[in-house]
């Protein structure tokens, strides 16, 4: 009663039909030789991207940073 009623499964028929699939033609160009190349841009990217984000960083926390020291200076002389 509470058990699903499952679709009939067909038997696979047998292909009599064998395709075979010809690789496309190659220019003669290899890639491999472009590897390293690409990898080392790559590598590089990544090096300057992550001391572009130090720099950045860096500059936000010397700017804060000036802001509190410039109100405590400001705070003092006042009183």
């Amino acid at each position: 009663m509470f058990r699903p009623k499952l679709p009939d499964v067909p038997t696979p028929t047998t292909l009599t039909h064998h395709h075979t699939h010809n690789p496309a033609p190659t220019t003669g160009r290899v890639l491999a030789p472009y590897v390293g190349p690409v990898a080392a841009v790559v590598v590089v990217g990544v090096v300057l991207t992550a001391l572009l984000a130090a720099v950045a960083v860096t500059a936000v926390s010397v700017a804060v940073a000036a802001v509190v020291l410039r109100s405590l200076v400001t705070s003092a002389t006042k009183r």
